[in-house]
């Protein structure tokens, strides 16, 4: 298999395409729009997301310690797009793309009420990386939709609210299911014990 050699670069995608909101009071909300962010631990559970100093909720989040990732979904593809290329310097990002700020549990930056998840975080540490600072933060409460959950299991279908991830500059709504986590370990195990029944 022959493979070509690229520089060094963002290469690893796809990435969830996450809306970020900060602020204390309503006039200061905001809304960012992130794909540098993901989990980095799960006792406490923690995860981060990465800003340039130029973005308008850098200075927010810097100052109040804390935001909220919302999660997105192909419904939510144009404002998740829109809010990452206006600046809230300049526009009401809730009010222009129609989204309502809905108070959180542990937090004073809103949610998002359209989201289907909605993880309220507060920043431990700021790590200067270059183009980016990352906030590394422990994830304080976790909101669900109640739309989304399973009549007859209670477990929560994040599949039905169609999440979209980025890859490469271009947004995709994921696809299909292809293996539950553990299932080829399951699978093997299955084929041993019948093959221990012959």
């Amino acid at each position: 298999m022959e493979k070509i050699t690229w520089k060094p670069g963002t290469m690893l995608y796809p990435l969830p395409a996450v809306m970020a909101s900060c602020g204390t009071e309503p006039e200061e909300y905001n809304i960012v729009t992130v794909a540098w962010t993901g989990i980095v631990n799960t006792d406490p559970p923690m995860c981060y997301i990465s800003l340039r100093k130029s973005r308008h909720s850098h200075s927010i989040i810097s100052k109040t310690g804390e935001f909220v990732i919302n999660l997105t979904t192909k419904e939510l593809a144009f404002a998740t797009d829109w809010c990452g290329v206006k600046s809230g310097r300049d526009v009401d990002k809730f009010k222009e793309m129609k989204l309502h700020p809905i108070a959180a549990d542990k937090v004073k930056a809103p949610l998002i009420a359209e989201s289907p998840v909605n993880l309220e975080c507060v920043v431990k540490q700021i790590i200067e990386l270059g183009s980016h600072d990352m906030f590394l933060a422990e994830i304080v409460a976790v909101h669900g939709d109640k739309n989304y959950l399973d009549p007859e299991s209670g477990a929560f279908n994040l599949a039905k609210a169609r999440p979209i991830a980025y890859s490469h500059g271009k947004y995709y709504v994921l696809g299909d299911f292809v293996g539950k986590f553990g299932f080829s370990v399951r699978k093997n195990k299955k084929v041993k014990r019948n093959r221990k029944k012959h």
